[in-house]
């Protein structure tokens, strides 16, 4: 019997556990490239401002599954500012 590809799929179900409104509505899980990660979606009212105000949509958040975060380069860290200066670089400066 041929096994079933779950490649590229995934599934959301109602949030038994949910305990409050930062808890997702719903969870589940879905497969991305071979990659396994948990799926989390949350039932959100669109503004006054949106396209068809008072609609609803679902928020979504994906986790990896391996409880790693996902890789992302770090950001990169500014050098501080060191130059000197001398009397001579501002004495034309109006103050």
């Amino acid at each position: 019997m041929k096994e079933y590809d779950n490649t590229n799929k995934g599934m959301l179900g109602k949030n038994l556990d949910r305990k409050t409104d930062k808890h997702p509505e719903y969870r589940g899980s879905i497969n991305v490239g071979g990659v396994e990660y948990w799926l989390s979606a949350w039932v959100k009212v669109a503004g006054p401002t949106a396209k068809e105000p008072g609609s609803k949509f679902f928020s979504l958040a994906i986790t990896p599954k391996d409880g790693l975060p996902e890789t992302r380069p770090a950001p990169k860290q500014q050098q501080p500012v060191t130059e000197t200066f001398t009397d001579d670089d501002i004495g034309d400066i109006p103050f």
